[in-house]
């Protein structure tokens, strides 16, 4: 071989190998750039969490000022309001709030001055349960919802929680033992109190520790103990308490359940000067029974020898919100536990809200577990969303073939009866069905495992264990989505899957033998007028026969749906910030 060939082969190896190279360092580069770009979405959104964390840090330091002796009341109160005025100003001059100890922090305090005209409300939760620190049932992720929404539109939100054994802190920012004694009035005598201060999403809270009384809130469960009444009055009462010492001025004192109620009359008979229980435990907290044990207040409505706690938070209640799908007649005439008379006399301070769900994260254009995310305005993505779905389940990978998403918390043998019969209908049809509990309760699964072995169809799919990737990837496949109920405070299912594009069908509406499952009363919230008219007498059946023969008409319908904001921050925020502002008119 000549030598010059020799050479210009050896040049053309060394020509390729550095063009690999380059092409290796541009992808490298993109790769860099690329991660570069995420960290820099990321530090933006954690600028935007810092900034009300710092806000919701500087009123819980104030809290500490208040209880320690080094501000009055009045101040503190102007401080507060200077604060919730002056938004993101204050974020960015107190920005090192960390390395200040109380007294700098308050000499910088004082020289904020500029206060802003506009409105917000100051509302203080006194609940027992709040996400992600003490999820227990559908009130955590209530509180947490509304709460969160509430604040995204400049009001300013606190919580007062119990602090339990079990809290789970893991996204718990700023967590600090304030170092003052506080004592709150139970069973005749004072006793002394730990608080802790925190935030969680932007959301301070106070947790309320007994000490005296440290078996309170040291045990395994939240409910269900025999002195229950007991423990939970002793936090309503050192809530008020509390509230009242650190020089707290709310709007909106917001109770939730039997177990705050008591809240209701103690701040109008103490402060303003289960739930059945003896008149004479009300002297615990410091009320008087012979006042209280009468029918226009706390005397149970049928056992009368007693009172009711829940009715008291009612009758002395400014406002009565009820989370619910049905409208506030039948909540009244049907669904009010005894307490049918009471809510009639005050009807005109009831109010229905629907719950809501996190649009932040169950948002198909938004979904970082999405094989590809997808809209009202561009569907495409759901159809890879389905195929994904199907392929990684082992069914036949056919977007034209109907998919029926199934997520259930828990089975009665009443739901798989129903399950079955609805599943035996539609495998007629080809249809494709994936379930996955949503819960614990070895009975679910044992109940689903049960099923799979009834049916044993090939394109009947069971995931036995909870996976919240998955459990977004069946929303966005899933053409239907079953659900026991329209009325889902702790799971949402009904609610997420309209913002997916599924149409929610109920389990108990089998082929075209339905009934009402949703009363069509005018003072109904838009979402349950909605869900009724829509999706209210909708069977399996009918859902997979428009599919296939008017897919047109199908389209508009679960294109409508996701266009409708049913998130906490529309409607349910909404009818909150309205009764807290027909509270502020009285």
């Amino acid at each position: 071989m000549p030598w010059f060939l020799s050479d210009i082969m050896f040049l053309n190896n060394q020509r390729m190998v550095a063009m690999e190279e380059l092409d290796k360092m541009k992808r490298e580069n993109k790769i860099l750039l690329d991660r570069i770009e995420q960290l820099e979405m990321k530090k933006q959104n954690n600028c935007g969490k810092d900034r009300v964390f710092i806000k919701s840090d500087l009123l819980l330091r104030i809290d500490s000022m208040v209880l320690t002796g080094m501000i009055s009341t009045g101040e503190a109160a102007g401080l507060r309001m200077m604060i919730l005025d002056s938004k993101v100003s204050v974020a960015d001059d107190f920005s090192d709030i960390h390395h200040k100890n109380d007294a700098e922090l308050l000499a910088e305090l004082r020289h904020f001055s500029d206060k802003c005209k506009k409105k917000c409300f100051h509302i203080v939760h006194v609940c027992t349960e709040m996400e992600p620190v003490i999820p227990v049932g559908s009130l955590a992720s209530y509180v947490t919802g509304v709460s969160c929404a509430l604040q995204r539109k400049g009001h300013f939100v606190e919580v007062v929680l119990p602090k339990y054994a079990g809290l789970i802190l893991d996204e718990v920012q700023g967590l600090r033992e304030i170092e003052a004694e506080f004592y709150s009035y139970f069973n005749g005598q004072l006793h002394n109190n730990k608080i802790w201060t925190c935030a969680v999403h932007g959301i301070g809270i106070t947790f309320i520790q007994p000490i005296f009384h440290s078996s309170f809130f040291s045990r395994e469960r939240v409910y269900g103990y025999a002195d229950d009444f007991e423990r939970f009055s002793y936090f309503s009462r050192a809530s008020l308490d509390y509230i009242l010492r650190s020089g707290k001025q709310p709007d909106v004192i917001h109770i939730h359940n039997w177990q705050t109620a008591i809240v209701g009359p103690l701040f109008w008979d103490v402060f303003s000067e289960q739930c059945l229980v003896q008149p004479d435990k009300l002297a615990l907290c410091g009320l008087e029974p012979s006042r209280l044990h009468r029918p226009d207040r706390l005397q149970d409505n049928t056992k009368t020898h007693l009172v009711n706690i829940l009715k008291g938070g009612i009758v002395y209640s400014n406002k009565v919100l009820l989370s619910s799908i049905h409208s506030k007649g039948l909540i009244i005439r049907s669904l009010s536990h005894g307490l049918e008379p009471t809510l009639a006399i005050h009807k005109d301070k009831l109010l229905v809200t629907p719950c809501g769900f996190d649009n932040s994260i169950w948002n198909p254009s938004t979904d970082h577990y999405l094989p590809q995310r997808y809209s009202a305005d561009d569907m495409k993505g759901k159809a890879v969303c389905k195929v994904a779905l199907q392929k990684h389940m082992g069914l036949s990978e056919n977007a034209s073939l109907v998919l029926v998403g199934c997520m259930f918390s828990e089975v009665s043998d009443v739901d798989l009866e129903n399950i079955k019969a609805l599943v035996w209908i539609a495998s007629k049809k080809g249809v494709q069905f994936i379930f996955m509990g949503l819960s614990k309760i070895s009975s679910t699964n044992r109940a689903l495992e049960s099923l799979q072995e009834e049916l044993k169809d090939d394109n009947v799919i069971f995931i036995k264990e909870y996976e919240e990737a998955m459990s977004h990837l069946i929303f966005a496949g899933s053409d239907v989505i079953l659900c026991q109920s329209f009325d889902d405070p702790v799971l949402q299912v009904p609610l997420k899957a309209i913002r997916y594009g599924a149409a929610p069908v109920a389990t108990n509406l089998i082929d075209k033998q339905f009934r009402p499952i949703i009363d069509h009363d005018f003072e109904g919230t838009n979402f349950s007028q909605y869900i009724s008219n829509v999706f209210g007498s909708l069977s399996l059946s009918q859902a997979i026969d428009e599919i296939k023969k008017n897919p047109s008409q199908w389209s508009m319908k679960i294109l409508d749906a996701m266009t409708r904001d049913f998130s906490w921050d529309a409607e349910c925020c909404d009818i909150h910030i309205s009764a807290y502002s027909s509270i502020s008119t009285l």
